[in-house]
């Protein structure tokens, strides 16, 4: 074991190269890849939209030639007008409705079972990326953010594919009806295309105000997921103290900003549209009014008539549009939120494999920097194979980083991670995830029964090696007194801090390999536990290197060395006994009531 006050191996600058983001992250991207997923849905969903807005353009010409029929019908004093040539105007009327409210139908279905199963997508790939990214999503979002990321914002990107195809008829409709109207006379399209400039400045402002107040709302969703997370997870503690409204109050904290963002959104919306009331009627009134004035010179029947106000009537509907272009603002402002996750690099893995023995781990000259701060600040350290190295240190020292950094949790800034000798990087990642084994301060409980998260993770689960992990760990006894034993359901199990802690150190026992880090996982236990279990943990993985990053100076007196941390660097490595001397490293276990030396 060595020293980082000695010379050490030269940095090794950069470490591993972040991966690229993957194809699709990122805001926009992300929802082409969503559509794409759904390609045939989409194009389908299209064509469905198309069809109804062209259906809608052609009725008002159907209308319009059958009043003209009828009109006609009318002054030659034909009795019977329907065989008069309107019948048949009036079967393609009642098709064309027919036929809208078919096609409405199944669009509603479509983008429905579309929206779904694009949620679906995004979900799965969100929760797959954050899985392979590992601690570097989770330094970077908050869990509460990230679950309103992953649940929320996947639900309101969902309908991409949907809102798409909904804004393309959308926008077909309104320009079909102003090609329609110059059609009908071109001094009819002149009339509207006067005022149309407005229109357009009002959608886009629209736009821009929805976007930014859709946003600040996401954040302030993702605030409170937060707080209300970090508010269960210390459940226990809160109810102790009795500061329940307090930690409520905190929790609900930012509800202003949701609910003043949430105002604004209708406000935004509410004046979008309030300009549209007001400019759509004058739109359609110059429209009518050139038309009247040519029915009066007898440039246009009294059915033209009909079609133009018609026509004009869509060429102005600006309310679908605020409503399409909101749904395409919420669904671009949760795609970027999930794309923030997705542009989080993954670790790359190698091909190399490890030896047929060892478990010699090396850190050399390793930085680790987060929030502009140093974490760990040039580390080289060595822990021989079958060996037990204790990490010593006060809180902000950078222990639990260093166990981060040994199991290739997460990647230094600079320097390099060897295991035998070969950069973890190199690795595969069976290859590494078979060599190095976990347990934690807060162990999860993973799997369906206890007997599923002991063997979680082991290269061949038996019931002979769950039972020998979890007498090693101590928690066979108080397992078998569960009226299912093994089989008993995790999520029925109300454990002590103590026994969550021996069900991960059975699961990491259950695991193997030839490195095991012990990441403070024998805090919650009493004296007598922690001893036995620190001796069967030689007996139960002999050859196995050991990092123990510890808070109690008995167990760090039962190691074979100890790296003692001081602000990200080592200060001295050596046995427990000769560190002992050293005032400064016995103030490190000022708190505990344990062995001194």
């Amino acid at each position: 074991m060595t020293d980082s006050s000695t010379a050490g191996p030269p940095s090794l600058e950069g470490g591993p190269a972040p991966c690229a983001p993957r194809e699709g992250a990122g805001g926009d991207a992300l929802l082409r890849a969503a559509i794409r997923h759904s390609a045939a849905r989409c194009a389908l969903l299209c064509l469905l939209t198309t069809a109804t807005a062209g259906a809608g353009l052609l009725l008002p010409y159907v209308l319009g030639r059958t009043l003209d029929a009828l009109l006609t019908a009318h002054a030659a004093g034909v009795v019977d007008s329907f065989g008069a040539g309107a019948g048949h105007w009036l079967l393609i009327s009642a098709a064309l409705v027919a036929g809208v409210t078919l096609l409405d139908c199944l669009d509603g279905v479509l983008a429905g079972t579309t929206n779904a199963r694009t949620t679906a997508w995004l979900r799965h790939r969100g929760v797959r990326h954050v899985l392979d990214a590992g601690p570097a999503v989770t330094a970077r979002f908050p869990a509460g953010d990230l679950v309103a990321r992953l649940v929320g914002a996947t639900g309101q990107a969902g309908p991409a594919p949907a809102t798409v195809a909904a804004l393309l008829a959308t926008l077909v409709t309104p320009l079909g009806a102003i090609v329609a109207l110059g059609l009908t006379d071109v001094r009819l399209a002149v009339a509207f295309l006067v005022g149309a400039p407005a229109l357009v400045l009002l959608l886009r402002a629209f736009a821009r105000a929805s976007s930014d107040c859709v946003a600040a709302y996401l954040r302030a969703q993702g605030e409170i997921a937060t707080r209300l997370t970090e508010a269960i997870g210390g459940a226990r503690t809160v109810a102790a103290a009795h500061t329940e409204d307090k930690e409520k109050d905190r929790i609900l904290q930012p509800l202003p900003e949701l609910t003043r963002q949430g105002l604004r959104m209708w406000r935004v919306q509410g004046r979008a549209s309030a300009g549209a009331v007001t400019l759509a009627p004058l739109l359609q009134i110059a429209v009518i009014a050139t038309a009247g004035v040519l029915v009066l010179q007898h440039q246009l029947s009294v059915g033209e008539l009909l079609a133009a106000s018609r026509y004009a009537v869509l060429a102005t509907g600006v309310g679908a549009l605020v409503g399409d272009l909101s749904a395409l603002v919420r669904t671009r402002t949760a795609g970027r939120r999930l794309g923030e996750v997705l542009d989080t690099p993954a670790p790359h893995y190698g091909t190399s494999r490890l030896p047929a023995q060892g478990g010699r781990l090396e850190l050399r000259a390793v930085t680790v920097r987060h929030a502009g701060r140093t974490v760990l600040d040039r580390v080289d350290l060595t822990v021989p194979a079958g060996s037990t190295l204790a990490v010593v240190g006060s809180s902000g020292a950078g222990k639990s980083q260093l166990a981060v950094l040994a199991g290739r949790l997460a990647d230094p800034d600079h320097g390099a991670v060897l295991l035998d000798g070969i950069p973890l990087p190199e690795l595969s990642r069976t290859a590494l995830r078979a060599a190095i084994g976990y347990a934690f301060e807060r162990p999860t409980l993973l799997g369906d029964t206890l007997a599923d998260t002991i063997t979680l993770g082991a290269p061949a689960p038996s019931t002979d090696r769950l039972v020998a992990a979890a007498r090693a760990a101590r928690a066979d006894t108080f397992v078998r007194r569960l009226p299912q034993g093994y089989a008993t359901p995790c999520a029925d199990v109300p454990l002590s801090g103590g026994e969550l802690q021996r069900l991960g150190l059975a699961r990491a026992f259950a695991h193997g390999g030839r490195l095991l880090v012990l990441d403070d996982a024998l805090s919650s236990l009493d004296m007598i536990t922690e001893r036995e279990i620190a001796a069967s943990l030689l007996r139960h993985a002999p050859g196995t290197t050991r990092l123990v990053i510890a808070h109690r100076a008995t167990t760090a007196a039962r190691a074979d060395a100890v790296a003692w941390l001081d602000a990200g660097r080592i200060r001295a490595v050596g046995p427990h006994a000769r560190l002992w001397e050293d005032p400064a490293y016995r103030a490190v276990f000022a708190g505990d009531a344990g062995e001194a030396g």
